[in-house]
């Protein structure tokens, strides 16, 4: 079926564009000689996890204990996940995944770690952890100088074992340009170089060092103390990274197929998807340089303007020649945003719909199959 003959709204997957941008990424990789977990919150699919892991990533940075689960069920070995955990349901849950994986939590708070101590202990198993680290973003992790000192209180757990240092960046998404992203950068190796080592100073050795955002994926990937990188958007790319020139139009893998269905003044047009499809972000951590909610591709004229749950309304700026019935291809503002509002990505490959990939991993739907 030609992609034009497709029932609108539609998320659809470009896949020569999917593979470029995992290729490219694993490249980069390969040629700085560091490993590739990517976050997988971007996509949450088993299938594209499989390509990632096909392509030489060695393993996967989750955003819930579901998509642990799912690569735990896929068999992977190497599995970590970004976030502590506090409830007794998800403690157990972490439990189960150290006893059939390499699997590894993050931590940045002492009572959190103490919980999951003491079950471990009551499960006869180590669990491993690496120190969240703040490197400018303030949301989760602690600060470098003191690193070492959480990690002495730590030390006292005999169940929890330290495997090094992780920290996200997520900062720079508060870039309004491409010239912004180095001093992101900077943050970034700079704080960890700095952790690294007061912790070899008190006596660590660590075993990984590991960070990462999709933005200053190029740099980062360069540092001599971070030796495991964790990008997420990058299998998609989207407006956000258009506008800090880290991807161009034909990078953008995923996107919103949508019709015009209203014509109701000569400066507005109505399409039929609106917030349950591209989502409401404007960009994370207070990024300003973004105008409206998507990029419509081949009509730069054109502003997704305002979103209701179902319609868009798109502002024309100059001359146009939409008109009602037109089909049109919008770029989401944050594609891993419209990943998870969807459950399947309808692949399309030189304009012909090819067939479709389940989002098998999204809100707590996960089930082994």
């Amino acid at each position: 079926m030609k992609k034009e003959n497709l029932k609108t709204p539609a998320i659809l997957l470009n896949m020569n564009a999917l593979k470029n941008n995992i290729k490219v990424y694993q490249e980069m990789c390969n040629e700085n000689n560091k490993e590739l977990w990517p976050m997988i919150k971007t996509h949450k699919s088993r299938e594209l996890m499989k390509m990632q892991l096909e392509a030489g990533a060695t393993g996967a940075l989750c955003g819930t204990l579901d998509e642990c689960e799912m690569c735990c069920d896929m068999g992977m070995k190497k599995i970590m996940y970004a976030y502590p955990v506090a409830s007794k349901e998800s403690i157990e849950r972490v439990i189960e995944l150290t006893k059939k994986s390499d699997f590894i939590i993050r931590l940045d708070n002492f009572c959190g770690a103490e919980m999951i101590n003491e079950s471990a202990e009551k499960a006869g198993v180590i669990v491993s952890y690496t120190i969240i680290v703040d490197s400018g973003l303030h949301r989760f992790g602690v600060p470098a100088e003191k690193v070492a000192e959480f990690a002495d209180e730590l030390k006292k757990m005999k169940n929890l074992k330290l495997r090094g240092l992780s920290s996200h960046p997520g900062h720079v998404y508060a870039a309004t340009c491409e010239a912004e992203i180095q001093k992101y950068v900077e943050d970034e190796c700079n704080t960890l170089a700095e952790a690294k080592k007061l912790m070899a100073e008190a006596g660590y050795e660590l075993e990984y060092i590991t960070s990462g955002s999709t933005p200053t994926f190029s740099e980062a990937v360069k540092d001599k103390n971070i030796n495991v990188l964790h990008p997420g958007n990058y299998v998609f790319l989207d407006s956000i990274q258009l506008s800090i020139k880290k991807a161009e139009i034909k990078d953008c893998a995923l996107t919103v197929y949508a019709t015009v269905i209203s014509h109701p003044s000569e400066d507005l047009f109505i399409c039929d998807a609106g917030a349950k499809c591209l989502g409401l972000d404007q960009g994370a951590h207070g990024n300003s340089s973004i105008v409206g909610f998507g990029t419509v591709i081949n009509h730069p004229e054109l502003v997704v303007a305002g979103l209701s749950e179902e319609v868009g309304k798109l502002h024309v700026h100059g001359k146009t020649d939409l008109k009602v019935g037109d089909k049109i291809e919008i770029i989401p503002n944050h594609s891993c945003s419209t990943a998870n509002l969807c459950s399947f990505y309808t692949v399309v490959e030189n304009e012909e719909v090819v067939r479709s990939i389940p989002v098998d991993v999204r809100g707590n739907s996960f089930k082994r199959i």
